[in-house]
C-alpha cells in the first residue's frame, strides 16, 4: 500500500495548529515526529520506516521536553505566589495587635491580620507574605 506523503505534512500543520490551542508543547513536539515521516517519504522511505521515524523522532522530542523545565511544571502554593496574589510584599500599617490578630485599614478597607509563625507584634510597617482566605498574614518590614 503506498501512502501519500501529503498526509504527514497535513497531520504535521493540524499538530501545529491544535497547539495553538492547548497551551503546551507536546503537539508540537508529535508534529516535529510527523515532519520526521515526511521526510522519510520524500527520501523514498517505505512506509513503514516512515512510521518508524515519526514515532523515533516524536517520542525523544517529548521524552526531551519532559526533562526540560518546560515540560516538568512545579505546583506553587497560590497563597504565598507574589505572581497569583499582588498583594503579597505590600505593605500595611498595624496600630494595635491582640494576641497576633490584628484588624488594619488595608486598599481602602479593613482586613483580618494575623502575624507570620515566628514574628513579634513589635514594629509597627508589616509586609505581606501569604493571604489565608480573607486573612493577611504579615511579617515584620526590616
Amino acid at each position: 500500500m503506498e501512502t501519500s506523503g501529503l498526509i504527514w505534512w497535513v497531520a504535521a500543520g493540524a499538530l501545529i495548529v491544535a497547539e495553538l490551542f492547548t497551551g503546551t508543547f507536546y503537539l508540537l513536539m508529535i508534529a516535529l515526529g510527523m515532519i520526521a515521516g515526511g521526510v522519510a517519504h520524500v527520501s523514498g522511505a517505505l512506509p513503514h520506516v516512515q512510521m518508524g521515524a515519526a514515532a523515533v523522532i516524536a517520542l525523544i522530542a517529548v521524552a526531551a521536553l519532559r526533562r526540560s523545565r518546560f515540560g516538568s511544571w512545579k505546583r506553587r502554593d497560590a497563597s504565598r505566589d507574589a505572581a497569583v496574589n499582588l498583594d503579597i510584599g505590600a505593605t500595611l500599617e498595624v496600630d494595635q495587635w491582640r494576641d497576633g490578630r490584628a484588624r488594619a485599614m488595608y486598599r481602602g478597607a479593613q482586613w483580618d491580620v494575623e502575624l507570620a509563625p515566628g514574628e513579634i507584634e513589635g514594629a509597627r510597617y508589616y509586609r505581606i507574605t501569604a493571604l489565608d482566605g480573607n486573612r493577611l498574614i504579615v511579617a515584620a518590614k526590616r
